[in-house]
């Protein structure tokens, strides 16, 4: 879904940049686009294996943002994009119902019997991340669904669909009170590196929308939200 960044008085005389972004900065992204001047900010948001792929298709982005260098290197490797840098970092936790009825307090409780665990898929950066974790604590998981995106593992377990999930801390910090979350050890966790890039053909105001995300201000804003520094 295309969302377009407001606050332009004359937007038929200001440029527009394509930026498409991991589904994790949704609430991030909106905010750093609302906070940019000097152009209109086209956000597109997805899973990164997917949103990369688009890219490599021929999709017209302008600035990449990923959750994982992996997605990154696809497009950097198709030669849509010459450079790029880690803006962010993240952190993963568990994400369970309100109060946390499942009484779940590890990444061993999720191999419990009878609970429901969705998880994203494994070609998707939180997917992969989840995927590491588990292997550190020796734990093995069957996902009732493998999801394409972080978002829809938070909303299956804010709906009750399901018992408990891994997903971005800050993805349990925005959904506020329809899930909680519960912390995984430093040497159990994983740390996301979330690089970013200006793409083959992108117009010279996303190079300044780049500039702006990894400046003093971009990283107040990321950190607002829960986001670690690069």
């Amino acid at each position: 879904m295309l969302l377009a960044a407001c606050g332009s008085p004359s937007p038929a005389a200001t440029p527009t940049i394509q930026v498409f972004a991991a589904a994790s900065l949704t609430d991030a992204f909106k905010a750093e686009a609302a906070a940019f001047h000097g152009a209109r900010v086209q956000l597109n948001f997805g899973g990164s294996s997917t949103l990369a792929a688009q890219i490599t298709q021929g999709a017209p982005a302008e600035v990449f943002a990923s959750a994982d260098q992996a997605s990154m290197q696809r497009v950097v490797g198709a030669g849509q994009a010459a450079a790029h840098a880690v803006f962010a970092t993240n952190r993963l936790q568990l994400v369970v119902g309100p109060g946390n009825p499942k009484g779940i307090h590890s990444l061993a409780d999720l191999a419990r019997p009878g609970l429901v665990v969705v998880l994203c898929a494994p070609a998707v950066p939180c997917g992969a991340y989840a995927a590491q974790a588990l292997g550190k604590a020796g734990v093995t998981v069957h996902p009732a669904s493998q999801e394409q995106d972080v978002k829809a593992v938070v909303t299956k377990v804010a709906l009750g669909e399901a018992d408990a999930g891994i997903v971005y801390q800050t993805d349990v910090r925005a959904a506020g009170r329809a899930v909680a979350g519960v912390e995984i050890p430093a040497g159990e966790n994983v740390i996301a590196e979330y690089p970013i890039a200006v793409l083959k053909g992108a117009g010279p105001q996303a190079a300044a929308f780049v500039d702006f995300v990894r400046s003093s201000e971009g990283q107040r804003i990321l950190a607002g939200f829960g986001f670690g520094p690069a």
